[in-house]
């Protein structure tokens, strides 16, 4: 492990003092003030105090002992140096929840945040290279984590990373939430069917990506065997004294190779338990049999009598592929058993039609999310009658089912529930399916991208009364600057709560769009505008130019791929403006070739945002 006694002092690279140090706040102001600014920095972020404490010494004093108070460390949105790291974390030691971005870290810093006070981790972006002594760490400096967040990158050895991985979590006692992710490696899997031995009984969580197929079918085995040696013990006369606790697995979430029957049926026999299954799979090739999922294997899920959430997609992330041996009947054995599910995702049912979809919506009592994507058997006649014979519906998502039209919208115009719609890459949604949507008065998620929908169409939506706080219309290449003009200068409702807009992908989108959004979006935050060739500078100086109050709400912007915009526009993000700024895409534009000068400027401080300490090359 790295020297840590080597690292220059914190004090060289901070603009706080410590909390031992600086001037009472009743030095700046009276004591009354006092308390109430100690309970305003009590509910403010990182960000904002960090801002604040360079007001005054009186402010800096009270903000460093706001950060000691703070429940949380979210260093996600970009990748903190050391020197910040080393700056922030003295003043943090009462945070339970610790997010942090490794990328440009080494161990020793990222060692330093850890402590017995941390119950919640999420390590993004760790790199192989560290020692194994670093995992080790994790374990011994945080004995009272309950969840473990690890996003793995780089070369190395599986048996190295199995040896690390099963040394770290022999050290925890209480967790219950694991999550590990691991990109970079050779075919990009990794064996980890080995960590079954230590992991602890309290976990009721359990995601790993990737898995290989063979391996997890050991690995939830080995899980059954042990469960039924425990539960053997504990009912034995001789050794009940002992009280043995039973792996109380919950939710268990795998990315793989493949889906087969053989691994649903392994899961089923091992974790009887299970609450919460959602498998999806990314075949190179086209899977055969043995080493596929079929009817049996969904035949399989309907022994899982507690199952309320369930998610099997068959991803065309490496191959064009769907799960080809599953019909209608493969949904009508599943719906038979497992009518309790709350939550359902089917991604890949090529082989599906109305008659199988239905069942599953008509027959799951208190369905409240229905997801299904790439089927391209799915109709309007799926959602017939719909309303009044089913669970009231929270969110329905139908992506790339190019058989749906308005008329299944249509079908739910009457939900008093429904929230989230999303009907991305449905492409022969149109205009009509505005007047419906219209009728909507719960929607707060409305997904429109793809759609062959017009400017009359979000003239109609323009009128409704609906609370929509994300709009996406990316890639609905009929719309032009007039409709979003007209969504967003007649929509009363609207434009006060939009928060995120997506209008990507549309050549028919130029500054007078954008400025219609900079001027009647009050409470825009996220602005997608990628893809979008007419676009110039002028979109952005608006921004700046003090007349868009909004603009220091601002957390992500994208511009990829605006092949209008200049590199000078570089120096709009200098202060006081997007102060909040998190995200700033630029790939594919003139600003790529000055990503470096941003950095340097930021981690300088000369003036931009705080997060900004890496830009976002590539918002998605």
């Amino acid at each position: 492990m790295t020297d840590c006694n080597k690292r220059p002092c914190a004090e060289t690279a901070t603009t706080l003092p410590e909390t031992s140090g600086g001037a009472p706040p009743q030095e700046g102001f009276p004591l009354p003030d006092t308390i109430i600014l100690n309970e305003i920095l009590r509910r403010l972020e990182l960000e904002s105090l960090c801002s604040l404490a360079c007001v005054s010494r009186a402010l800096r004093s009270m903000v460093s002992q706001a950060l000691s108070t703070l429940p949380s460390l979210d260093l996600s949105a970009f990748s903190p140096s050391e020197e910040l790291l080393h700056c922030i974390v003295p003043r943090l030691r009462g945070a339970k929840s610790v997010t942090i971005d490794c990328l440009h870290l080494d161990d020793c810093s990222v060692v330093s945040v850890l402590g017995p006070h941390i119950q919640e981790l999420n390590l993004l972006k760790v790199w192989h290279h560290y020692p194994m002594m670093f995992f080790a760490s994790i374990g011994e400096k945080c004995p009272n984590l309950r969840i473990l967040v690890l996003e793995m990158a780089g070369e190395s050895s599986p048996e190295i990373f199995r040896r690390n991985l099963i040394k770290m979590l022999k050290k925890f006692l209480y967790l219950e939430y694991l999550s590990i992710k691991v990109r970079g490696t050779e075919g990009d899997a990794y064996d980890l069917a080995c960590i079954d031995l230590v992991l602890p009984k309290t976990l009721k969580f359990l995601k790993l990506q990737p898995v290989n197929e063979q391996d997890a079918i050991l690995f939830v085995e080995k899980l059954g065997d042990e469960r039924e040696i425990t539960s053997k013990l504990v009912n034995s006369s001789i050794n009940s004294s002992l009280r043995f606790s039973g792996f109380t697995l919950q939710r268990l979430s795998l990315v793989l190779n493949l889906i087969s029957d053989r691994l649903v049926a392994s899961i089923m026999s091992s974790l009887p338990f299970l609450v919460e299954l959602d498998l999806e799979d990314r075949p190179c090739t086209e899977p055969k049999l043995p080493h596929d999922l079929t009817n049996i294997g969904l035949q399989f899920l309907g022994s899982f009598q507690h199952l309320t959430h369930l998610s099997i997609v068959r991803s065309r992330h490496n191959y064009p592929v769907s799960f080809k041996r599953i019909n209608d009947l493969g949904l009508l054995l599943l719906c038979e058993s497992c009518r309790a599910l709350e939550s359902v995702r089917l991604g890949g049912f090529s082989k599906v039609t109305d008659a199988g979809f239905s069942s599953l919506l008509r027959s799951c009592y208190n369905l409240k999310k229905f997801e299904i994507r790439n089927a391209p058997l799915l109709s309007d006649l799926a959602f017939h009658n719909i309303v009044g014979v089913v669970s009231p519906l929270v969110e329905l998502k139908l992506h790339s089912c190019n058989l749906i039209t308005s008329e299944a919208v249509a079908e739910l115009a009457s939900s008093s529930t429904l929230e989230v719609l999303d009907t991305y890459s449905c492409r022969s949604i149109a205009d009509h399916c505005l007047d419906y949507i219209s009728c909507l008065g719960t929607l707060t998620s409305l997904n429109l991208g793809g759609a062959d929908i017009t400017d009359s169409g979000l003239s109609v939506l323009s009128k409704s009364d609906l609370p929509i706080t994300n709009l996406c219309l990316r890639g609905c290449t009929r719309v032009t600057d007039r409709g979003i003009i007209c969504l967003l200068n007649g929509g009363v409702r609207i434009k006060k709560t939009l928060s995120s807009l997506d209008v990507g992908h549309m050549p028919g989108i130029s500054d007078r769009a954008i400025h219609a959004i900079i001027s009647s979006g009050e409470a825009i935050t996220e602005l997608c505008m990628r893809y979008c060739f007419h676009v110039t500078d002028d979109s952005l100086k608006t921004l700046a130019s003090g007349r868009y109050r909004g603009s220091s709400l601002l957390q992500k912007l994208d511009i990829c791929h605006c092949l209008r915009f200049s590199a000078g526009v570089v120096e709009l993000l200098e202060r006081p403006w997007f102060r909040g700024l998190r995200g700033f895409g630029v790939s594919g534009t003139s600003l790529t070739k000055r990503a470096d000068f941003l950095l340097e400027s930021a981690e300088c401080g000369h003036g931009l945002p705080f997060v900004l300490k890496v830009v976002n090359l590539d918002v998605t």
